[in-house]
């Protein structure tokens, strides 16, 4: 079999360990696989016995003698060949405690993987406009002006600014004169108490790249992870900003987020539970359905289901 065949499967040929019977298998990586059968079919001895036993086996043996001593040796599978097995890990079966917020993923210790899965893998997209929420860097703001440039060749010059609002405390002459005293005296756009402090402007070619991801860097720097680009067109005429932040910050709507932890994939968190359930997956509440049965019934008559039962009939009396 050539090496391009091989190279997105874990390829087992002639596996013999424990009751295996020259077992003969392709399982596909980045995928995932469920082994199904019998009691006794084999499944254990796949997949912990050969597939965990020999992706643990060659992890370990990429270590120092040194460190190998103090981690557990596990000997060959049984089998012809067993190639493009990556590093391993396995999850122990056990009998766990089980609780009235027990699941499988509990008991398993499956759901811990998942949620840590969830939280590296997650994508944040803006609640109010939807956009995709991201971390940009210089390096990443730079590229993507240039695939707009790539797409809109209407402008090939820009400005770079970062916004600066007036803290309670201070007044806008004060601001300014911090501003004058670093270098920056010219705002190119005012809105309340907010304006935009020009950083640079500079064309948009790459002869200027380590210009403009040098503007970038200090303008993210003094815009507090905020910096806004306005394209300036053929005729001078300055354009609608694009605005990037370099943290969880929704830049067009100005909505911060916060990073997705494994906590927020977690029922047993208060930061995952759902509001509602509080993670139990029920709810405890009256069903006036069962209540007021029948909605003819004037109160007199029994309406109130519950009262009518000899241990409530004072409820019934006092309603009266």
């Amino acid at each position: 079999m050539s090496k391009k065949s091989t190279e997105n499967r874990i390829t087992i040929r002639g596996a013999r360990q424990n009751n295996l019977k020259n077992i003969n298998i392709d399982i596909p990586l980045n995928a995932m696989t469920v082994i199904t059968g019998v009691s006794g079919s084999g499944k254990s001895s796949l997949a912990f016995d050969t597939i965990y036993a020999e992706g643990q086996r060659r992890y370990v043996a990429t270590f120092s003698s040194y460190a190998r001593q103090f981690l557990d040796r596990m000997d060959r599978p049984q089998a012809d060949s067993i190639d493009g097995i990556p590093p391993a890990i396995a999850i122990d079966q056990t009998n766990p405690v089980r609780t009235s917020r027990s699941t499988v993923g509990t008991m398993t210790e499956l759901a811990d993987h998942l949620k840590l899965l969830y939280s590296r893998a997650a994508t944040l997209y803006c609640r109010k406009c939807g956009k995709k929420v991201e971390e940009d860097t210089p390096e990443s703001i730079y590229r993507k002006l240039l695939r707009i440039l790539d797409q809109d060749a209407a402008f090939h010059e820009i400005i770079i600014a970062f916004p600066v609002t007036i803290p309670h405390n201070f007044n806008r002459e004060e601001v300014l004169g911090h501003l004058a005293a670093g270098g920056y005296t010219r705002i190119i756009n005012e809105s309340g108490d907010r304006f935009d402090v020009v950083q640079d402007r500079v064309g948009l070619n790459p002869d200027n790249r380590g210009r403009i991801i040098e503007d970038l860097e200090a303008a993210l720097k003094h815009g507090n992870g905020r910096v806004s680009i306005f394209p300036v067109d053929d005729d001078t005429a300055v354009l609608k900003p694009i605005n990037f932040s370099s943290g969880f910050h929704c830049a067009a709507c100005d909505r911060h987020y916060t990073k997705a932890t494994a906590n927020h994939f977690s029922f047993n968190s208060p930061v995952g539970a759902c509001e509602k359930c509080r993670g139990f997956g029920r709810v405890i509440g009256i069903d006036e359905g069962l209540v007021i049965p029948d909605v003819n019934k004037s109160l007199r008559g029994g309406a109130i289901k519950p009262f009518q039962s000899p241990s409530y009939r004072e409820c019934q009396d006092d309603l009266m």
